[in-house]
């Protein structure tokens, strides 16, 4: 019995299909890759511990009842430091959640509004502790005043809001989508359409079009860089703070290393489209897993422990340290090192694996 048209059609178009390698890539493993990414940022409906440092003796704490006592240890990390400066530093760097001390008989706790949930179940844990301390002690003598209180400080300026924490990382996938996808594009495109042979009997160095590629994606992140903290600022009260202006360097350095992941996008595709897919499947995972969209708290241990090999975790770090956080120039410099490395290291794998022809 013979086939109809449509039939035959459909198992042609079917065939063909399953024969393209990249279009059941992109159909079926790239979307799986999320569900597993989605399922280890989110599939944990428990809250992650708080990460708390003491200075110095707190009573409330040290003296909390057994069964107080591990319902404590079940929300909270504790670490200890006897300089209130430096507990404060790592909560303004986001290396712990909250910093509590005693002041008389009053629970002093300076939090991070970096992440507004977590910040919110900071001062609701402690309030209820406070609250669970002052039930017991007057139930022990009846008729005194609460004993303890809460107070709480933002390590951060008052005046800050949502934006300021989500601008920095949105700022740094921008950067790393464009430079990234621009130089795949343009090293795929120039090599299908054999213009790269052109170059070479152009009277041009190579040193000559390389620095034009650079300074256009160099331009093209200012742009992003200007208009990002202009609509910010002008249309949601965006506040920058700190050595801010470190944020350029950051961008230039950015630039240089996602267009490195473009370089190797280009030479191991063979086509512009297969450039670009290949570059998005590196770049677009790496924006969740770095802090992009939202904050990593909750994420499994292996997940917070892989963001930190990823160059856009440490692009985002370094400008929410220099925008937000008010550190000084030096904190960008561990993130200016890393992401100049990876450039340097990544760009000598992409030449290693070029080929003037597409086939």
């Amino acid at each position: 019995m013979t086939r109809s048209p449509f039939l035959a059609m459909a198992v042609a178009i079917a065939r063909g299909f399953w024969r393209d390698k990249a279009s059941v890539f992109f159909a079926l493993v790239f979307p799986l890759m999320f569900l597993v990414l989605f399922g280890g940022l989110l599939g944990s409906q428990g809250q992650s511990q708080v990460e708390m440092v003491q200075v110095g003796e707190v009573s409330l704490i040290d003296d909390l009842p057994e069964d107080a006592r591990a319902a404590f240890e079940d929300t909270f990390e504790v670490t200890r430091d006897d300089d209130l400066a430096d507990a404060i530093a790592q909560v303004r760097r986001g290396d712990a959640d909250v910093a509590v001390e005693m002041s008389g008989e009053t629970l002093v706790a300076h939090y991070t509004q970096t992440d507004q949930v977590k910040a919110g179940i900071t001062q609701s844990a402690l309030a209820s502790f406070v609250q669970g301390a002052n039930v017991s002690r007057l139930a022990a003598a009846a008729g005194e005043p609460p004993p303890f209180a809460l107070a709480t400080e933002r390590v951060e300026d008052d005046s800050l809001d949502t934006i300021q924490f989500v601008t920095p990382g949105l700022l740094g996938w921008a950067v790393a989508m464009s430079a990234a996808f621009g130089a795949a594009a343009t090293l795929q495109g120039w090599r299908q359409s054999k213009l790269l042979r052109r170059l070479q009997l152009a009277p041009v160095s190579t040193r000559t079009v390389v620095g034009a590629r650079i300074l256009v994606a160099m331009a093209i992140a200012f742009v992003q860089l200007a208009v990002f903290v202009g609509l910010a600022a002008g249309a949601f009260g965006l506040q920058l703070n700190g050595a801010w202006w470190m944020a350029v360097p950051l961008v230039v350095v950015g630039t240089l290393c996602f267009m490195s992941i473009g370089l190797f996008a280009g030479a191991v595709a063979t086509t512009v489209e297969g450039a670009v897919n290949t570059a998005n499947f590196i770049v677009l995972p790496m924006a969740f897993l770095s802090g992009s969209f939202f904050p990593l708290d909750a994420a499994p241990a292996w997940l917070r422990t892989l963001s930190e090999v990823l160059p856009l975790k440490h692009l985002n770090e370094g400008m929410l340290d220099v925008m937000v956080r008010g550190e000084g120039p030096a904190a960008a410099l561990p993130a200016l090192g890393i992401l100049a490395g990876f450039a340097v290291v990544v760009t000598l794998v992409a030449a290693r694996l070029f080929r003037w022809e597409s086939t």
